[in-house]
């Protein structure tokens, strides 16, 4: 009877399997892949050709595979082949009968172990699952215990290595090796401890009986492990593939990863950002990495040779190294009775400087930790008057109570020479704001919105399901309210709307209403940090400090040179700022005033502010009190009051207030009064280009400096013609310039004669609505001389248009076609500068 084990017809296994004598192990294997999964019987259901091919293929596999059997074909041809074959068949049949009956084989038994049948083998190593069987061979440990992991991922369970049992042997080494479920055996009872603090942890051990088991023999001086047991039998649920991926058996970073994490760190990267960079570059779906956030996690915290004895005197003497280096840093500290530091914050020289011109509003964000330590990290942030964010100060607290607060704040207070900040944003923390009250009792202290915005879903999504949407924008509509008397109606009105009475969150809101609602906080200067676009900032620029790799000493320097970077990336982006050209959208007076006063970002602000107030008519109910409302309303508006004598401007939306920016109700009074000019302290210091303030000077004096100022401009003017004027001016110049130094300074840094105006003496360029570019000067307006000069255009054809395009400076005239010098108001009416007031 012929063996059903052989193809009908015997071939040369080399013919069959398409290779040479001479081919290596890896290319008998490729090419039996690729036959095997051409021929399969799962792809060929009803042709005996194919599967007859597939027999064929598998069986001049098995013999090519084998080195031995490989060796003794080479030599004999198929007769010694199949003798062999037919005595480890029949061995095969002992050792699957011992390991049905259940008889433990110890290592004395390895010599008689052989393989089953090869179809059975060869079918079962080309099947879908590749379930492990009894016979099958393996070069090593790993290598077995590679292929069960596989297998075991595939059905939905983990492994692990169990002890070795039987006789190992003296110098032979591990003989036997068992392989079991991840949920195989009991947990172990550990003794209690009262003195150590005990991990009540749940044990996912339920005594599985599924093994492996792998035993090793040597044929002809070659090693080899072989499977001697196999049980697939579970008494729990196996996981689905997208469950099972999760199992930390599978939660595996491989070499590349870790470098590149690593690396990522480094860069100040978070762990969420890591993992979607990681993500893109693989080609994977959100969440399909083979490792989960906490795993990296752990990866950066083993980064972490944290010597926690000494860390202490490391900071220390780092700190110390870098006041030395720099004498203006400003650092304190405090050590516990463990030597180990408790709290500790610092400044730099430039943080300072930064708060004496940007301290009347800061941010306190304390909503971060440093994971190394675990340490609470608090950053001072503030915005400077092109809108960018100003690092002032930062601290490491090891406790979150009143105390801890406490101290950083008066520390905080002490590096700034006891300056206390306007207003003061934080998170929802009640030990913060008690903190605040004692150690700021003036500072005005408020909620961040976005914080609590950002609990919104945890809080209220599953409770209100399909009404959360509407209500979230009801929320947001009740924050913006002008008055608290419409947001206490509004607010009785959402909570019966949507039965909201008995919701803890919703009744801490109302009890801490007025420190997160706008209507009470629109009264207070806060700088536009309260909005979304700005949190977003403020929160970029605290995840750079985050770097996921830093022990506490580099942590003060890491941040040194996050805000080094900021300052000078925040430089550069002034410098952008102030070379692009504003353009004006409206050819009101007030709005090119306000474009050579105002930094870029501020003077957008306002003219935001300047496009919306045509929409608004404006009423005068009585003397300097005027009520302004949207064109589409009938009633309601704000209240504005204007006095132009004292320079008063008040609305009752308490916008220039908040923001320091005026709103459209007082731009559209002015506008339909005839005012072409918005007052100096409606114009803040804190917003211009230059933000230190400058001192009044005597009339006598400001008339020269304006007389001054109209010189250089026309100095300029004439000077950019040709080349050789602009010789001649920068000859000349240098000589004044070296004369006038020669003479004294003034003594303790006061001077007689002061520049009275933030401006700088050559305003920069602003473009015209219709494209043509103007340029201002501050100078007496009977004296200057507004010559403008186009680029790429001839001198004559530049002189022609900039005086077609003259805009006049008186303020209530503002017209095209002539200057000052020439005005009709001010010729018809014999007026002069001071006649003109305020007006």
């Amino acid at each position: 009877m012929e063996n059903p084990s052989r193809p009908a017809v015997m071939r040369d296994p080399y013919e069959v399997l398409g290779i040479s004598r001479v081919s290596t192990d890896f290319e008998i294997k490729t090419a039996y892949r690729k036959l095997a999964l051409k021929y399969h019987p799962d792809k060929n259901v009803g042709n005996p050709e194919a599967l007859e091919h597939f027999k064929e293929v598998a069986y001049s596999y098995n013999l090519l595979s084998d080195p031995e059997k490989r060796r003794h074909y080479d030599s004999d041809g198929f007769e010694s082949h199949l003798s062999i074959m037919e005595r480890m068949s029949e061995e095969t049949g002992l050792v699957m009968e011992a390991s049905d009956n259940g008889t433990d084989l110890s290592t004395d038994d390895i010599g008689t172990i052989e393989e089953t049948p090869e179809e059975t083998i060869l079918s079962r190593q080309t099947s879908v699952n590749l379930v492990p069987f009894v016979g099958q061979r393996f070069v090593s440990q790993d290598a077995a215990y590679e292929f069960y992991c596989s297998y075991a991922k595939q059905c939905g369970f983990s492994i692990r290595r169990h002890r070795t049992r039987g006789k190992d042997g003296v110098g032979r080494g591990i003989t036997r090796r068992d392989f079991t479920c991840h949920r195989g055996g009991y947990p172990q009872i550990k003794p209690s401890d009262e003195s150590k603090l005990q991990r009540n942890r749940k044990s996912s051990r339920c005594g599985c009986p599924a093994y492996m088991r792998i035993v090793k023999r040597a044929d002809f001086d070659v090693p080899e492990w072989r499977i001697t047991g196999f049980s697939n039998t579970h008494n729990h649920e196996l996981l689905k593939s997208n469950e099972v991926r999760l199992l930390p058996a599978y939660c595996t970073i491989s070499a590349d990863d870790k470098s590149r994490i690593c690396m990522f760190a480094k860069a100040g990267m978070s762990v969420r950002q890591m993992l979607r960079l990681m993500e893109l570059e693989k080609g994977v779906k959100l969440g399909c990495l083979p490792f989960t956030e906490i795993d990296v996690r752990n990866l950066l915290q083993s980064f972490r040779n944290v010597d926690k004895d000494n860390d202490a005197i490391d900071l220390l003497t780092m700190c110390k190294n870098i006041k030395d280096e720099e004498p203006d840093f400003k650092y304190e500290f405090k050590i516990d009775a463990h030597n180990q530091v408790e709290h500790i914050a610092w400044s730099y020289a430039s943080s300072v400087r930064s708060y004496e011109a940007f301290g009347d509003a800061v941010v306190f964000d304390t909503a971060h930790r440093l994971d190394a330590y675990d340490m609470l990290l608090g950053i001072w942030i503030g915005v400077d008057n092109y809108g960018m964010n100003s690092f002032f100060g930062c601290v490491l607290l090891r406790d979150e109570n009143m105390h801890s607060f406490s101290w950083a704040l008066k520390t905080f207070l002490g590096f700034m020479k006891g300056k206390a900040p306007q207003t003061i944003l934080t998170d929802q923390n009640m030990w913060l704001k008690e903190a605040i009250a004692v150690e700021m009792p003036d500072t005005k202290h408020a909620f961040c919105i976005w914080h609590i915005i950002a609990k919104f879903s945890d809080w209220f999504s599953v409770l209100l399901g399909s009404q959360y949407d509407n209500w979230k924008a009801e929320f947001h509509r009740l924050y913006n309210m002008e008055t608290a008397e419409d947001f206490e109606e509004g607010w009785r009105e959402m909570v019966n709307a949507y039965e909201l009475h008995t919701n803890k969150h919703i009744v801490s809101l109302y009890a801490l209403r007025k420190l997160w609602a706008l209507p009470y906080l629109r009264c207070h200067f806060f700088a536009g940090m309260n909005v979304t676009f700005q949190s977003e900032s403020i929160n970029a620029f605290i995840q750079r400090f985050l770097s996921a790799q830093s022990r506490l000493d580099h942590f003060v320097e890491q941040v040194a040179v996050v805000v080094d970077f900021r300052d000078q990336a925040g430089a550069k982006q002034k410098m952008q700022r102030k070379l692009h050209k504003v353009c004006l959208k409206t050819g009101s007076p007030i709005e090119a005033n306000a474009a050579t006063v105002l930094t870029p970002y501020a003077f957008c602000k306002l003219q935001e502010e300047l496009v919306l107030a045509p929409q608004y008519a404006s009423f005068q109910m009585d003397d300097g009190y005027f009520l302004v409302r949207h064109h589409t309303q009938m009633d309601g508006g704000c209240k504005v009051i204007w006095i132009p004598g004292e320079e008063l401007i008040r609305c009752s939306c308490h916008q220039f207030e908040f923001s320091g920016i005026l709103c459209r109700h007082v731009l559209r009074v002015l506008s339909t009064n005839n005012c072409f000019h918005i007052p100096d302290q409606y114009l803040p210091l804190r917003w211009r280009c230059v933000s230190k303030p400058f001192r009044t000077t005597p009339r006598e004096n400001a008339d020269r400096v304006q007389l001054l100022q109209s010189m250089i401009s026309a100095l300029i003017t004439e000077s950019v013609l040709t080349e050789e004027r602009l010789d001649v001016a920068y000859e000349q110049i240098d000589s004044v310039l070296s004369r006038i130094k020669e003479f004294p300074r003034p003594m303790h840094g006061t001077s007689d004669i002061a520049y009275g105006s933030p401006n700088s003496l050559v305003l920069p360029e602003v473009e015209d609505s219709d494209g043509i570019v103007q340029s201002f000067t501050t100078g007496n307006p009977h004296e200057s001389i507004a010559l403008g000069k186009l680029k790429e255009r001839r001198a004559k054809d530049a002189v022609e248009l900039s005086r077609k395009r003259r805009r006049c400076s008186v303020p209530c005239c503002g017209q095209f076609g002539h200057d000052a010098s020439d005005c009709p108001m001010v010729g018809a009416e014999g007026l002069n500068g001071d006649g003109l007031g305020f007006l």
